[in-house]
Parts: structure tokens; C-alpha cells; sequence
């Protein structure tokens, strides 16, 4: 019996091949997608706010409102200095807008924001209705010095930029008689005619997380706790998270 001869093989087009690949690849890609897209699904599912939990953050919320009203009624502490430096410690978790407001006004947007303020009984009161969420001391020169230095930061034309170049601030302040960076750790040790300015110039100082400086508590520093007025002790806290 003779041999059959082989069939030669189709011939597939190379344009039909090259749109097989691009399939596959499209289908590979889609797959990936898709089981993507269920895993983000799971893994929102698992921050998913169930009823209770709005009840309760809308409780704690106004909670907090009243608690701040009676905070705000306390006796004010005589001031010891006429330099503040207040740093926020708490995130927004049971803040009510009136509290978010104030720490707002006092530029403190972010945890762990520091800001040098003009000691007053206006201050003061801000202070105390919202104590669970900032701590608060009197800053030594050592501690002026040192934030000005390493963390501050000058707002230039809607910019952050650091305080490398005194040239810079010349630009901005010398109308003030504001120089060079000496300059401006005196007038803000100093609470200087021009310490408002000055303050408007800097950016707020964005702090290093501690370790074991904060616990997280919203008690009274006097109490135990993390929040409210450390009066001096507060150069222990900045010298830790600068």
C-alpha cells in the first residue's frame, strides 16, 4: 500500500494570527482587571459603615459640642508667657464641625501640625474648646530655634519652601526689617511687633510621629493624659518629634 501523502498545512493569514495574540492578551488583561476589581471589592466591603456605626459617630460628635461648651466656660490658667506653641495631636473621630472649625482657624489641619500663637485670653479660650484634640506649653528659645530651623517652611507664592536661602526671606520680609532666619527666631521668641506676619509667613510645622511621647489618651496632661496645657514640659515633646 503506498504511502499517503501528507496534508499540507492551512495557511492562516499573519493579520488573523497578530489579532489572535491581541485576543489573548485582551482577555489576559481583562482577567486581571476583573479579579482586581473584586479584591478592591472585598477589601472596601470591609470599611463598609453599617447604621449603628453613623448613629454612633453622630452621638459622639455631639458629644463633643457639649463637652465643648462646658470646656469653654472653665477658668482660664494666668498666662506665664506671651508665646504659645500648640501642636494638634487627635484626628477627626468624634470631632464635631465646630471643633474642626476652630483647629482650622488656628491652622492645625493635619495631626501632628505645630504653631507658634500669641498667648491672649482669646487664645486661651479657643484653646479649652478643643482640648481633647491639641496639647499646648511655653516654647524656650532652644525649642524656637530648633523648629525654625529643621522643620520650617515659608509659604512663597502659594509654595512651601524651605528657609535655606536668607535672600528669600529678605524678598518676602525685609519691609519688616526681617534679614535672615536669626531674624526671625528672635521676633518669634520675642513675640515681636511683626510676630504676626511673621507667623502668617511660616508654614505650619508638620511634627515627626513619636514613638512614646503620646499615648493617644484625650485626658488632661495634668491627669494622665496627652491633651490640654503642658506649660513647659512641652519642650520635652518637641524636642522628641523634631
Amino acid at each position: 500500500m503506498a504511502d499517503e501523502e501528507p496534508k499540507p498545512l492551512a495557511y492562516v493569514p499573519e493579520i488573523i494570527l497578530k489579532k489572535r495574540k491581541s485576543n489573548e492578551e485582551w482577555a489576559i488583561r481583562r482577567k486581571q482587571q476583573l479579579e482586581q476589581r473584586v479584591r478592591k471589592s472585598k477589601e472596601d466591603n470591609s470599611f463598609f459603615k453599617r447604621p449603628e456605626q453613623f448613629i454612633r459617630e453622630f452621638r459622639d460628635k455631639e458629644l463633643d459640642l457639649v463637652q465643648m461648651k462646658h470646656r469653654g466656660k472653665r477658668r482660664r490658667p494666668e498666662l506665664e508667657s506671651k508665646l504659645l506653641f500648640v501642636m494638634r495631636i487627635q484626628g477627626k473621630n468624634d470631632m464635631h464641625p465646630k471643633t474642626r472649625k476652630i483647629l482650622y482657624s488656628l491652622r492645625l489641619r493635619r495631626r501632628f501640625n505645630g504653631v507658634f500663637v500669641k498667648a491672649n485670653e482669646r487664645i486661651l479660650e479657643m484653646l479649652q474648646k478643643v482640648e481633647p484634640f491639641v496639647t499646648y506649653g511655653y516654647p524656650n528659645l532652644k525649642s524656637v530655634n530648633d523648629l525654625i530651623y529643621k522643620k520650617g517652611l515659608a509659604k512663597i507664592n502659594k509654595q512651601r519652601v524651605p528657609l535655606t536661602d536668607n535672600n528669600i526671606i529678605e524678598q518676602a520680609m525685609g519691609q519688616h526689617g526681617i534679614l535672615c532666619i536669626e531674624d526671625i527666631v528672635n521676633e518669634i521668641a520675642n513675640v515681636g511687633p511683626h510676630f504676626k506676619e511673621i507667623n502668617s509667613f511660616l508654614c505650619p510645622f508638620t511634627l515627626n510621629k513619636p514613638e512614646k511621647a503620646l499615648q493617644g489618651k484625650k485626658r488632661r496632661f495634668e491627669d494622665g493624659g496627652d491633651a490640654g496645657n503642658r506649660q513647659h514640659h512641652i519642650n520635652e515633646l518637641i524636642s522628641k518629634m523634631n
